[in-house]
Protein backbone atom coordinates (compact mmCIF):
# COMPACT_ATOMS: atom_id res chain seq x y z
CA UNK A 1 0.00 0.00 0.00
CA UNK A 2 1.42 3.60 -1.29
CA UNK A 3 2.03 5.55 2.34
CA UNK A 4 0.26 8.50 2.66
CA UNK A 5 2.09 11.45 2.27
CA UNK A 6 1.55 14.11 5.41
CA UNK A 7 2.69 18.11 5.83
CA UNK A 8 2.64 19.90 9.06
CA UNK A 9 2.29 23.82 9.17
CA UNK A 10 2.72 24.93 12.87
CA UNK A 11 5.43 22.58 15.08
CA UNK A 12 4.61 23.28 18.42
CA UNK A 13 3.20 21.54 21.12
CA UNK A 14 0.35 20.17 18.94
CA UNK A 15 2.07 19.70 15.93
CA UNK A 16 5.80 18.20 16.50
CA UNK A 17 5.15 16.99 20.04
CA UNK A 18 1.62 15.71 19.10
CA UNK A 19 0.15 14.88 15.82
CA UNK A 20 3.85 13.80 14.43
CA UNK A 21 4.65 11.77 17.12
CA UNK A 22 0.87 10.05 16.58
CA UNK A 23 2.45 9.44 13.05
CA UNK A 24 5.47 7.54 14.39
CA UNK A 25 2.64 5.01 15.32
CA UNK A 26 2.03 4.37 11.92
CA UNK A 27 5.36 3.90 10.00
CA UNK A 28 3.60 1.42 7.02
CA UNK A 29 1.21 3.92 6.74
CA UNK A 30 2.30 7.34 6.75
CA UNK A 31 5.27 9.59 6.43
CA UNK A 32 5.73 13.11 6.94
CA UNK A 33 7.53 14.87 4.10
CA UNK A 34 7.12 18.76 4.84
CA UNK A 35 7.03 21.11 7.56
CA UNK A 36 6.37 24.78 8.16
CA UNK A 37 6.94 27.34 10.94
CA UNK A 38 8.75 30.61 11.67
CA UNK A 39 10.52 29.25 14.39
CA UNK A 40 13.95 28.12 12.76
CA UNK A 41 14.66 26.50 15.83
CA UNK A 42 11.55 24.08 15.42
CA UNK A 43 12.06 23.41 11.74
CA UNK A 44 15.50 22.18 12.28
CA UNK A 45 14.01 19.65 15.37
CA UNK A 46 11.51 17.83 13.18
CA UNK A 47 14.22 18.21 9.91
CA UNK A 48 16.54 16.16 12.17
CA UNK A 49 13.75 14.06 13.88
CA UNK A 50 12.56 12.96 10.66
CA UNK A 51 15.14 13.13 8.00
CA UNK A 52 13.59 15.87 6.37
CA UNK A 53 15.34 17.56 3.49
CA UNK A 54 16.39 21.10 3.75
CA UNK A 55 14.25 21.98 0.36
CA UNK A 56 10.81 20.76 2.32
CA UNK A 57 11.10 22.88 5.25
CA UNK A 58 9.49 26.26 4.77
CA UNK A 59 9.80 29.17 7.48
CA UNK A 60 5.87 29.89 7.44
CA UNK A 61 2.69 28.32 6.10
CA UNK A 62 2.16 30.63 3.75
CA UNK A 63 6.08 29.91 2.41
CA UNK A 64 4.74 26.25 2.17
CA UNK A 65 1.67 26.89 0.22
CA UNK A 66 3.03 28.92 -2.51
CA UNK A 67 4.47 25.96 -3.54
CA UNK A 68 3.26 23.20 -5.75
CA UNK A 69 1.23 20.41 -3.53
CA UNK A 70 3.61 18.92 -1.43
CA UNK A 71 1.91 16.01 0.40
CA UNK A 72 -1.66 14.04 0.25
CA UNK A 73 -2.15 16.05 3.73
CA UNK A 74 -2.08 19.02 5.08
CA UNK A 75 -2.36 19.59 9.32
CA UNK A 76 -2.62 23.06 10.42
CA UNK A 77 -1.49 23.09 13.69
CA UNK A 78 -0.84 27.40 13.09
CA UNK A 79 -2.35 29.65 15.77
CA UNK A 80 -5.79 30.28 16.02
CA UNK A 81 -6.34 32.89 13.65
CA UNK A 82 -3.79 31.29 10.97
CA UNK A 83 -6.45 28.99 10.25
CA UNK A 84 -8.63 30.10 8.00
CA UNK A 85 -7.11 31.43 4.92
CA UNK A 86 -4.25 28.04 5.12
CA UNK A 87 -7.09 26.27 5.22
CA UNK A 88 -8.46 27.86 2.23
CA UNK A 89 -5.17 28.07 -0.09
CA UNK A 90 -4.47 24.28 1.26
CA UNK A 91 -8.18 23.24 -0.42
CA UNK A 92 -7.51 25.25 -3.20
CA UNK A 93 -4.35 23.46 -4.34
CA UNK A 94 -5.92 19.82 -3.48
CA UNK A 95 -4.85 18.77 -0.13
CA UNK A 96 -7.01 16.97 2.71
CA UNK A 97 -6.56 18.73 5.77
CA UNK A 98 -6.16 17.58 9.59
CA UNK A 99 -7.33 21.02 10.95
CA UNK A 100 -6.79 22.40 14.88
CA UNK A 101 -9.59 23.54 15.97
CA UNK A 102 -11.46 26.39 16.23
CA UNK A 103 -11.29 25.58 12.58
CA UNK A 104 -12.04 29.12 11.83
CA UNK A 105 -12.65 32.65 14.17
CA UNK A 106 -16.58 33.31 12.35
CA UNK A 107 -19.26 31.47 11.05
CA UNK A 108 -18.46 32.96 8.01
CA UNK A 109 -14.95 32.03 7.76
CA UNK A 110 -16.16 28.19 8.75
CA UNK A 111 -19.16 27.93 6.23
CA UNK A 112 -16.80 28.78 3.51
CA UNK A 113 -14.52 26.06 4.60
CA UNK A 114 -17.01 23.50 4.71
CA UNK A 115 -18.24 24.32 1.82
CA UNK A 116 -15.00 24.87 -0.25
CA UNK A 117 -14.15 20.92 0.55
CA UNK A 118 -17.39 20.11 -0.39
CA UNK A 119 -16.79 21.40 -4.03
CA UNK A 120 -13.57 20.05 -4.15
CA UNK A 121 -14.23 16.39 -2.56
CA UNK A 122 -11.45 16.77 0.09
CA UNK A 123 -12.12 15.65 3.51
CA UNK A 124 -11.12 17.98 6.22
CA UNK A 125 -11.51 16.71 9.58
CA UNK A 126 -11.03 18.98 13.07
CA UNK A 127 -9.01 18.05 15.78
CA UNK A 128 -12.58 17.32 17.78
CA UNK A 129 -10.30 14.70 19.99
CA UNK A 130 -12.59 13.96 22.49
CA UNK A 131 -14.99 12.03 20.58
CA UNK A 132 -12.14 9.63 19.69
CA UNK A 133 -11.61 8.82 23.71
CA UNK A 134 -13.27 5.19 25.00
CA UNK A 135 -14.54 7.48 27.46
CA UNK A 136 -16.79 9.33 25.33
CA UNK A 137 -17.18 6.75 23.23
CA UNK A 138 -18.27 4.87 25.70
CA UNK A 139 -21.03 6.71 26.71
CA UNK A 140 -22.24 7.00 23.44
CA UNK A 141 -22.68 3.77 22.90
CA UNK A 142 -24.85 3.62 26.42
CA UNK A 143 -27.03 6.07 24.38
CA UNK A 144 -27.66 4.23 21.66
CA UNK A 145 -28.42 1.35 23.41
CA UNK A 146 -30.67 3.05 25.41
CA UNK A 147 -29.29 3.02 28.66
CA UNK A 148 -31.08 6.29 30.35
CA UNK A 149 -34.32 5.97 27.63
CA UNK A 150 -34.79 9.58 25.85
CA UNK A 151 -32.53 12.22 26.51
CA UNK A 152 -34.03 15.07 28.34
CA UNK A 153 -31.50 17.00 29.59
CA UNK A 154 -27.48 17.55 30.41
CA UNK A 155 -25.36 19.40 32.82
CA UNK A 156 -21.63 19.30 31.81
CA UNK A 157 -19.04 21.26 33.05
CA UNK A 158 -15.21 22.07 31.59
CA UNK A 159 -13.19 22.29 34.88
CA UNK A 160 -9.97 24.30 33.35
CA UNK A 161 -8.21 25.03 36.70
CA UNK A 162 -6.92 27.98 38.31
CA UNK A 163 -3.27 26.98 36.83
CA UNK A 164 -4.23 26.46 33.45
CA UNK A 165 -6.22 29.62 33.28
CA UNK A 166 -3.23 31.41 34.18
CA UNK A 167 -0.96 29.27 31.74
CA UNK A 168 -3.27 29.60 28.62
CA UNK A 169 -5.70 32.12 28.98
CA UNK A 170 -4.08 34.74 31.29
CA UNK A 171 -0.06 34.58 30.25
CA UNK A 172 -0.46 32.32 27.33
CA UNK A 173 -1.46 31.99 23.09
CA UNK A 174 -5.33 32.44 24.29
CA UNK A 175 -5.23 35.91 26.55
CA UNK A 176 -6.11 38.35 24.38
CA UNK A 177 -9.63 37.16 22.29
CA UNK A 178 -9.27 39.54 19.07
CA UNK A 179 -6.06 37.84 18.57
CA UNK A 180 -6.84 34.35 18.97
CA UNK A 181 -10.56 33.58 19.70
CA UNK A 182 -12.95 33.94 22.61
CA UNK A 183 -12.64 31.27 25.00
CA UNK A 184 -15.56 29.83 24.96
CA UNK A 185 -14.56 28.91 21.02
CA UNK A 186 -10.97 27.95 21.97
CA UNK A 187 -11.40 26.21 25.14
CA UNK A 188 -15.21 24.71 24.10
CA UNK A 189 -16.29 23.89 21.06
CA UNK A 190 -14.91 20.47 22.44
CA UNK A 191 -17.60 20.52 24.72
CA UNK A 192 -20.52 21.67 22.21
CA UNK A 193 -18.85 19.68 19.84
CA UNK A 194 -19.52 16.52 22.61
CA UNK A 195 -23.11 17.66 23.64
CA UNK A 196 -24.39 17.73 19.70
CA UNK A 197 -22.69 14.03 18.99
CA UNK A 198 -23.62 12.69 22.10
CA UNK A 199 -27.49 13.81 22.27
CA UNK A 200 -27.79 13.34 18.18
CA UNK A 201 -29.53 16.58 18.23
CA UNK A 202 -28.85 20.29 17.11
CA UNK A 203 -28.89 23.54 18.69
CA UNK A 204 -32.22 26.11 18.82
CA UNK A 205 -31.07 28.70 21.05
CA UNK A 206 -28.55 29.63 23.35
CA UNK A 207 -28.31 32.32 26.22
CA UNK A 208 -25.06 33.21 28.25
CA UNK A 209 -23.20 34.67 31.09
CA UNK A 210 -19.25 34.70 31.66
CA UNK A 211 -17.17 37.58 33.06
CA UNK A 212 -13.61 38.50 33.42
CA UNK A 213 -13.59 39.08 37.08
CA UNK A 214 -10.28 37.81 39.25
CA UNK A 215 -7.64 37.66 36.89
CA UNK A 216 -7.29 42.07 36.63
CA UNK A 217 -5.20 44.68 38.41
CA UNK A 218 -8.16 45.17 40.73
CA UNK A 219 -7.46 42.14 42.86
CA UNK A 220 -3.05 42.33 42.27
CA UNK A 221 -1.83 41.74 45.87
CA UNK A 222 -0.02 45.16 47.52
CA UNK A 223 3.27 45.51 46.54
CA UNK A 224 3.26 42.66 44.19
CA UNK A 225 5.96 42.25 41.44
CA UNK A 226 6.22 43.00 37.99
CA UNK A 227 7.53 39.16 37.33
CA UNK A 228 7.25 36.32 39.52
CA UNK A 229 10.35 34.89 41.85
CA UNK A 230 11.97 35.88 45.02
CA UNK A 231 11.71 39.91 44.19
CA UNK A 232 8.00 39.29 44.86
CA UNK A 233 7.08 40.01 48.49
CA UNK A 234 4.29 37.29 47.72
CA UNK A 235 6.54 34.65 45.97
CA UNK A 236 5.51 32.48 49.26
CA UNK A 237 2.01 32.63 49.05
CA UNK A 238 0.75 33.36 45.47
CA UNK A 239 -0.71 30.42 43.64
CA UNK A 240 0.24 31.55 40.27
CA UNK A 241 3.78 31.84 41.45
CA UNK A 242 5.34 31.06 37.58
CA UNK A 243 8.75 29.79 38.97
CA UNK A 244 7.37 28.03 41.47
CA UNK A 245 5.03 26.26 39.53
CA UNK A 246 6.57 25.75 36.22
CA UNK A 247 10.08 24.53 38.15
CA UNK A 248 7.64 21.74 40.25
CA UNK A 249 5.94 20.75 37.11
CA UNK A 250 9.60 20.12 35.44
CA UNK A 251 10.70 18.34 38.17
CA UNK A 252 7.83 15.89 38.89
CA UNK A 253 6.97 15.55 34.83
CA UNK A 254 10.08 16.39 32.94
CA UNK A 255 9.34 17.96 29.78
CA UNK A 256 5.58 17.64 28.74
CA UNK A 257 2.97 19.87 28.40
CA UNK A 258 2.82 22.91 29.45
CA UNK A 259 6.70 23.03 30.39
CA UNK A 260 7.69 22.48 27.06
CA UNK A 261 5.32 25.48 25.92
CA UNK A 262 7.94 27.51 28.14
CA UNK A 263 10.51 26.24 27.18
CA UNK A 264 11.20 23.68 24.26
CA UNK A 265 13.15 20.94 25.39
CA UNK A 266 13.53 22.25 28.66
CA UNK A 267 16.17 22.39 31.22
CA UNK A 268 15.63 24.11 34.62
CA UNK A 269 18.05 26.98 33.23
CA UNK A 270 16.52 27.22 29.89
CA UNK A 271 12.75 27.35 32.19
CA UNK A 272 14.36 30.35 34.26
CA UNK A 273 15.67 32.43 31.47
CA UNK A 274 12.29 32.14 29.58
CA UNK A 275 10.55 32.90 32.45
CA UNK A 276 12.88 36.25 32.85
CA UNK A 277 12.71 37.02 29.29
CA UNK A 278 9.42 39.28 29.28
CA UNK A 279 7.47 38.66 25.84
CA UNK A 280 8.15 35.56 23.79
CA UNK A 281 7.49 35.34 19.72
CA UNK A 282 4.16 34.40 20.41
CA UNK A 283 3.18 37.28 22.86
CA UNK A 284 3.41 35.74 25.60
CA UNK A 285 4.61 36.14 28.58
CA UNK A 286 4.73 33.11 31.28
CA UNK A 287 6.71 34.73 34.16
CA UNK A 288 5.24 37.44 34.52
CA UNK A 289 2.03 38.49 37.40
CA UNK A 290 -1.16 37.24 36.44
CA UNK A 291 -2.88 40.51 37.92
CA UNK A 292 -0.46 42.90 35.47
CA UNK A 293 -1.31 40.97 32.10
CA UNK A 294 -3.43 42.75 29.21
CA UNK A 295 -5.67 39.27 29.09
CA UNK A 296 -9.45 39.95 28.25
CA UNK A 297 -10.87 36.79 28.20
CA UNK A 298 -13.41 35.22 31.13
CA UNK A 299 -12.33 33.35 33.85
CA UNK A 300 -15.80 32.14 34.13
CA UNK A 301 -18.80 31.16 31.92
CA UNK A 302 -22.34 29.77 31.85
CA UNK A 303 -24.16 28.57 29.23
CA UNK A 304 -27.33 27.59 28.28
CA UNK A 305 -28.82 25.70 25.08
CA UNK A 306 -31.98 24.58 24.24
CA UNK A 307 -31.66 21.82 21.71
CA UNK A 308 -34.11 20.01 19.06
CA UNK A 309 -36.91 17.85 20.97
CA UNK A 310 -37.06 20.20 24.23
CA UNK A 311 -33.62 18.61 25.28
CA UNK A 312 -32.07 21.56 27.58
CA UNK A 313 -28.00 21.76 28.21
CA UNK A 314 -26.29 23.54 31.31
CA UNK A 315 -22.77 24.05 31.03
CA UNK A 316 -20.01 25.65 32.88
CA UNK A 317 -16.82 26.37 32.11
CA UNK A 318 -14.65 28.11 35.19
CA UNK A 319 -10.90 28.94 35.83
CA UNK A 320 -11.84 28.31 39.52
CA UNK A 321 -11.30 24.36 40.20
CA UNK A 322 -8.17 22.48 42.08
CA UNK A 323 -8.18 20.80 39.30
CA UNK A 324 -8.69 20.10 35.68
CA UNK A 325 -10.39 18.01 33.74
CA UNK A 326 -14.70 17.57 32.25
CA UNK A 327 -17.63 15.81 33.63
CA UNK A 328 -20.96 14.86 32.74
CA UNK A 329 -24.82 14.12 33.65
CA UNK A 330 -27.25 13.03 30.85
CA UNK A 331 -30.64 12.69 32.37
CA UNK A 332 -33.27 10.72 30.39
CA UNK A 333 -36.46 9.39 30.66
CA UNK A 334 -35.51 5.88 32.59
CA UNK A 335 -32.15 6.39 34.37
CA UNK A 336 -29.03 8.80 34.19
CA UNK A 337 -25.26 8.56 33.53
CA UNK A 338 -22.47 10.64 35.39
CA UNK A 339 -19.45 10.53 34.12
CA UNK A 340 -16.15 11.95 35.36
CA UNK A 341 -13.63 12.35 32.68
CA UNK A 342 -10.69 13.13 34.94
CA UNK A 343 -11.75 9.87 37.00
CA UNK A 344 -12.31 8.01 33.85
CA UNK A 345 -15.73 6.87 35.76
CA UNK A 346 -18.90 6.32 34.42
CA UNK A 347 -21.84 5.70 36.55
CA UNK A 348 -25.26 4.24 35.18
CA UNK A 349 -28.37 4.43 37.44
CA UNK A 350 -31.72 2.87 35.58
CA UNK A 351 -35.00 3.70 36.69
CA UNK A 352 -37.21 1.56 38.78
CA UNK A 353 -34.27 -1.44 39.11
CA UNK A 354 -36.10 -4.42 41.55
CA UNK A 355 -34.80 -4.31 44.84
CA UNK A 356 -32.70 -0.53 44.60
CA UNK A 357 -29.97 -2.81 42.76
CA UNK A 358 -26.27 -0.26 42.74
CA UNK A 359 -25.87 1.80 39.93
CA UNK A 360 -23.21 0.15 37.29
CA UNK A 361 -20.15 1.77 36.95
CA UNK A 362 -17.53 1.31 34.34
CA UNK A 363 -14.35 2.18 34.86
CA UNK A 364 -12.83 3.18 31.35
CA UNK A 365 -9.49 1.88 32.56
CA UNK A 366 -9.70 -1.70 31.94
CA UNK A 367 -11.43 -0.70 28.44
CA UNK A 368 -7.90 0.97 27.27
CA UNK A 369 -4.18 1.00 28.72
CA UNK A 370 -3.84 4.32 25.99
CA UNK A 371 -4.38 8.06 27.68
CA UNK A 372 -1.88 9.89 26.01
CA UNK A 373 -2.88 12.70 24.85
CA UNK A 374 -6.91 13.68 25.52
CA UNK A 375 -7.36 10.76 27.30
CA UNK A 376 -5.79 8.61 23.77
CA UNK A 377 -7.97 10.55 21.37
CA UNK A 378 -5.30 12.21 19.62
CA UNK A 379 -3.73 8.55 18.35
CA UNK A 380 -6.67 7.26 17.76
CA UNK A 381 -8.28 10.19 15.66
CA UNK A 382 -5.03 10.17 13.57
CA UNK A 383 -5.76 6.46 13.24
CA UNK A 384 -9.13 6.89 12.20
CA UNK A 385 -8.31 9.75 9.58
CA UNK A 386 -5.57 7.51 8.28
CA UNK A 387 -8.23 4.46 7.56
CA UNK A 388 -10.92 7.09 5.92
CA UNK A 389 -7.66 8.24 3.59
CA UNK A 390 -7.16 4.70 2.50
CA UNK A 391 -10.63 4.40 1.58
CA UNK A 392 -12.13 2.17 4.75
CA UNK A 393 -14.63 4.66 5.63
CA UNK A 394 -15.61 6.72 8.21
CA UNK A 395 -15.87 5.87 11.71
CA UNK A 396 -18.31 6.37 14.25
CA UNK A 397 -16.28 9.46 15.91
CA UNK A 398 -15.22 10.85 12.18
CA UNK A 399 -17.34 13.45 10.89
CA UNK A 400 -18.02 15.93 8.00
CA UNK A 401 -16.58 19.61 8.17
CA UNK A 402 -20.19 20.82 8.04
CA UNK A 403 -20.98 18.72 11.29
CA UNK A 404 -18.13 19.66 12.85
CA UNK A 405 -18.34 23.31 12.27
CA UNK A 406 -21.85 23.11 14.64
CA UNK A 407 -20.74 23.35 17.46
CA UNK A 408 -17.95 26.34 16.33
CA UNK A 409 -21.50 28.15 15.43
CA UNK A 410 -23.19 27.41 19.16
CA UNK A 411 -19.81 29.02 20.60
CA UNK A 412 -20.04 31.93 18.76
CA UNK A 413 -23.55 31.99 19.82
CA UNK A 414 -22.91 31.81 23.07
CA UNK A 415 -20.48 34.75 22.90
CA UNK A 416 -22.70 36.85 21.25
CA UNK A 417 -25.19 36.41 23.96
CA UNK A 418 -22.40 36.97 26.98
CA UNK A 419 -21.45 39.95 25.07
CA UNK A 420 -24.97 41.76 24.84
CA UNK A 421 -25.65 40.60 28.86
CA UNK A 422 -26.99 37.70 28.44
CA UNK A 423 -29.58 38.22 25.05
CA UNK A 424 -31.07 35.02 23.73
CA UNK A 425 -29.89 33.95 20.42
CA UNK A 426 -32.36 32.03 17.66
CA UNK A 427 -29.12 29.75 16.09
CA UNK A 428 -30.98 29.96 12.49
CA UNK A 429 -31.18 33.32 12.61
CA UNK A 430 -27.90 33.76 14.16
CA UNK A 431 -25.67 31.70 11.80
CA UNK A 432 -27.69 33.15 8.45
CA UNK A 433 -26.95 36.66 9.47
CA UNK A 434 -23.07 36.07 10.67
CA UNK A 435 -22.64 34.00 7.22
CA UNK A 436 -23.37 36.92 5.59
CA UNK A 437 -26.45 35.94 4.07
CA UNK A 438 -29.27 37.62 6.32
Amino acid sequence: MKKIRIAIAGLGSRGLDTYARCLEKYPERAELVAVADIRPEQVRAAAQRYQIPAEMCFDSVETMLKQPKLADVLFICTPDKLHYQPAVDALNLGYHLLLEKPAARSVAECRHIARLAEEKGLHVIVCHVLRYTVFYQTIRQLLQDGAVGEVMDVQAIERVANWHQAHSFVRGNWHVAADTTPMILAKCCHDMDMILWLTGKSCERVSSFGHLTHFTRANMPENAAERCGDDCPHADTCPYNAKRYYLEMFRRNGDSWPVNVVAPEPTEEKLIAALDAGLNEAGCDYGRCVYRMDNDVVDHQSVMLQLTDDVTVSFTMTAFTATGGRCIRICGTAGEIYADMERNVIRVQRFGQAGGLPAEEIDVRKLTDDFSGHGGGDARMVADYLDLLEGKGMSAALTTIGRSVESHYVALAAEESRVQGGRLIEMDAFVREAAGNG
